[in-house]
């Protein structure tokens, strides 16, 4: 991914109306983004472009995933 998209991403990440999807997708975004392949990095970008409700819904196992693409991306969140 190039920078620009990456600051992109990072800015879609940090701008979020819940502050805890904020932290998660952030800190993950720091942390675990770049140990992700290609087919995950654009899970997880499109994990971002989700509503946030939904997403922290999935994120915290109250909604189960339906996408087995986005899958393994949503368990890594979980974890972290």
């Amino acid at each position: 991914m190039e920078r620009k998209d990456y600051e992109r991403l990072r800015w879609r990440c940090i701008r979020r109306a819940l502050l805890e999807l904020d932290i998660t997708l952030t800190r993950f975004l720091d942390n675990g983004f770049d140990k992700l392949n290609d087919e995950e990095q654009q899970a997880f970008v499109e994990l971002a472009d989700m509503e946030d409700y939904d997403l922290w819904d999935l994120i915290n196992g109250k909604a189960e995933i339906d996408d087995p693409r986005l899958a393994p991306v949503v368990a890594l969140l979980r974890k972290s």
